[in-house]
């Protein structure tokens, strides 16, 4: 029970409403469910490299720029990368929020004095679950509106 106690409860709550504006968007699209599948794991595959510690990771972005080659391509990707926030600067604010909040409650655990494998499973229980909400939210409340 003393765990319940440490948890970051408000980067928590963070990550759950962040995260169901994701799966209310998802869900108003009418994603097939191969689409969700790939959501799912991208929100793991993110949560996963903010439980891998920065030095590691510095390790392995070290390989990127060990040519210019690589360097000149890794710079047109990230000018690409800008055309595209800048093109789709709605969605870009929305993912932006979202890997906020999942920084912020990564940075909240380690604070807490939680381990990184702790830490990612609950920040993706979490996460899940705002995803899901969010996904029933809106089913329910467009039937609920078309009742109307």
């Amino acid at each position: 029970m003393a765990i319940f106690t440490k948890l970051p409860w408000a980067s928590l709550l963070l990550v759950l409403i962040s995260y169901s504006t994701l799966g209310w968007v998802l869900s108003e699209a009418r994603m097939p469910w191969s689409l969700w599948i790939v959501v799912v794991l991208g929100v793991l595959i993110l949560l996963a490299s903010l439980a891998v510690p920065f030095l590691a990771m510095a390790n392995y972005s070290s390989v990127f720029f060990e040519s210019s080659i690589k360097t000149f391509l890794i710079a047109v990707f990230g000018a690409f990368l800008f055309f595209l926030m800048v093109a789709w600067f709605r969605l870009f604010l929305d993912t932006l929020l979202i890997i906020c909040a999942a920084i912020l409650a990564k940075i909240d655990f380690h604070a807490a004095g939680f381990k990184g494998g702790q830490a990612f499973v609950i920040t993706s229980l979490f996460s899940l679950a705002g995803i899901a909400c969010g996904a029933v939210l809106h089913e329910e409340l467009s039937q609920y509106t078309s009742m109307w």
